[in-house]
């Protein structure tokens, strides 16, 4: 499984927040405290919740699931669309089309569209037309190219969505909600936690920690399809060779067992105090007591949530 540390997460400005004036009540268990006006978000927190997300996503591509990468922030727009390819899933960068997601059917007449004036434009029709026509075609094509390019070879719904600032991309969330699709999304101490079914509290402002986050996550998307390669191999050889090769896809299977605990002890949580990091100018977050009932007060929040 992909690894973060919390070093990564300090070089990256992961746990700087929003200013207090700008933030959502329902974050106050994600944050550690405040400095300077300013939110401190808690990495332990964020360690945590990044390993569930990236288990998610690794197992989603062991089994040959569709991951769709959002993120059309300015600043996010060249790192989602690099990490998406790199790792082999599709990407929205530039503008959510509304009712990309619930109006799929729609959308696919356009991804159509795209098609077929990329086919004129390499086939040598473009030569037939008067250039007035061409130059419309043109700007057509550079349209639906701008909006649909990383979804063009996606031939269905995706089954689950990565997104980067659940405010901004509240269309997508909201859309992926009412579908039933898992919304694995970095959010702020300004967004809400409650849209998202895999949060990951961490900045999601700055170049560094977006670039961060796409990255891993692409990483666990990349090894997720790695698995589903391997044991696809494994399956070819045991029918082709009967009970010989089936005795070593035994054996090749033991030692990734053997080999899986060392990737998970690498990626241990970091027994690392949010104190000693940030020193004694920061003020640490007051615990409130929950409204739950007296029965419930003890159990952590992060552990019981629901969606």
């Amino acid at each position: 499984m992909a690894n973060i540390t919390m070093k990564e997460l300090l070089e990256a400005g992961v746990h700087f927040g929003h200013q207090t004036k700008r933030w959502n009540p329902r974050m106050k268990e994600y944050i550690f405290g405040e400095r300077n006006g300013i939110y401190i978000i808690d990495l332990q927190k964020t360690l945590k919740m990044f390993k569930e997300a990236s288990k998610f996503v690794q197992e989603l591509a062991s089994q040959g699931k569709i991951v769709l990468f959002v993120g059309t922030k300015r600043q996010a727009q060249d790192a989602i669309a690099e990490e998406a390819q790199r790792c082999g899933m599709f990407y929205v960068n530039q503008r959510w089309l509304g009712g990309l997601l619930t109006n799929w059917v729609t959308v696919q007449k356009s991804v159509k569209r795209l098609k077929e004036l990329d086919e004129m434009a390499t086939d040598g029709r473009y030569e037939l037309l008067p250039k007035k026509e061409v130059i419309k075609l043109e700007r057509e094509r550079k349209h639906l190219q701008a909006n649909l390019a990383g979804i063009k070879n996606m031939n269905r719904l995706p089954d689950a969505i990565f997104v980067i600032d659940s405010n901004k991309e509240q269309i997508a969330v909201r859309e992926a909600r009412k579908l039933g699709i898992p919304v694995v999304a970095v959010v702020d101490t300004n967004c809400d936690p409650s849209e998202v079914d895999y949060v990951i509290p961490g900045n999601d402002d700055a170049l560094r920690a977006i670039r961060l986050f796409a990255s891993k996550i692409a990483d666990s998307a990349a090894e997720g399809a790695q698995l589903m390669s391997d044991k696809q191999v494994a399956d070819l050889a045991a029918a082709a060779y009967a009970e010989p090769a089936a005795a070593a896809g035994l054996e090749a299977g033991a030692t990734a067992e053997e080999s899986a605990p060392e990737g998970a002890s690498a990626s241990g949580t970091e027994d690392i105090s949010m104190e000693d990091v940030l020193g004694a100018g920061a003020r640490k977050q007051p615990a409130v007591a929950p409204e739950a009932e007296p029965d419930e007060a003890d159990v952590p929040q992060v552990e019981t949530r629901t969606y």
